[in-house]
């Protein structure tokens, strides 16, 4: 599958794009998880993104031809998270392929028989280890609060910076594995009862205000979704994600060595 998407998208590549002041004015108006940056965070983000645009290979699919300000936009949402990590967080791939829309992922799973079931999934974004960050461009422009679909792909890229996507991405000095273990597992175990109950027709979800969409239900999938969803309200909704869960907000502010919060609540 990936040799094909790779030969399929040969030459389609276009050129990096020149990250003009007004260009950057523009892409950090577009997008509110930017509004609360200091001038020299900004600053700062802005030296990371056109690093990411010089070492990043961008490719649009189906047809899609990809301007300068998306190719910007991207960047820049992908290097928020990374701020404070450094472009390093990245290494070890160069694609970013776009397609307009949602699109199509041949899949496989093997049944407990042994029996091979294949099928087709529809997908906003896709994160492969070792290849590509797919996204859909049409999803890229659709962030709100809780939702944010390139921070959650570029999530799932630092998770397997250290091997297995399992909500563990690798980590710094005076971070212990442990505590985020057991931080990760009980707020996980939490958020699913929560989406379990949530999905409960006899219940009322009004009688918990808790269960408002803080976070996407998907990341009761799997600890590895947990980790991009909850990274997606972190830096979308941290008032959100602090209230529902302190340790967990406080465990991915010392990760990402950033405090959205902090910052919504001294910016001007």
């Amino acid at each position: 599958m990936k040799a094909r998407l790779a030969s399929l998208l040969q030459g389609l590549r276009q050129p990096r794009p020149t990250l003009s002041a007004s260009l950057w004015q523009q892409t950090l108006a577009h997008s509110p998880v930017f509004r609360h940056l200091s001038a020299q965070e900004r600053e700062r983000l802005k030296t990371l993104s056109q690093d990411f645009l010089r070492e990043k290979e961008f490719t649009g699919a189906a047809g899609l031809e990809l301007s300068d300000p998306m190719r910007v936009h991207i960047a820049a949402q992908a290097c928020l998270p990374i701020l404070e990590l450094g472009l390093a967080a990245y290494r070890d791939w160069v694609g970013v392929i776009v397609y307009p829309a949602e699109f199509i992922i041949p899949r496989q799973i093997m049944d407990e028989s042994g029996v091979v079931h294949e099928y087709e999934d529809t997908a906003s974004g896709e994160a492969w280890e070792g290849g590509p960050v797919i996204l859909s461009w049409q999803d890229s422009q659709m962030e709100d609060e809780g939702y944010n679909v390139i921070i959650h792909e570029f999530a799932h890229k630092l998770d397997m910076l250290n091997g297995e996507v399992d909500g563990i991405p690798a980590l710094h000095s005076g971070l212990q594995l442990d505590e985020w273990k057991t931080t990760l597992q009980a707020s996980y175990e939490d958020f699913c009862k929560r989406v379990d109950r949530n999905d409960d027709p006899a219940l009322d979800p009004a009688l918990d205000p808790t269960l408002d969409p803080i976070l996407d239900p998907y990341g009761a999938e799997h600890p590895s979704e947990f980790f991009a969803v909850s990274s997606e309200a972190f830096f979308g909704n941290p008032e959100g994600l602090g209230a529902l869960y302190p340790r967990w907000y406080e465990l991915l502010s010392r990760y990402y060595r950033q405090n959205p919060l902090e910052r919504r609540l001294t910016s001007p």
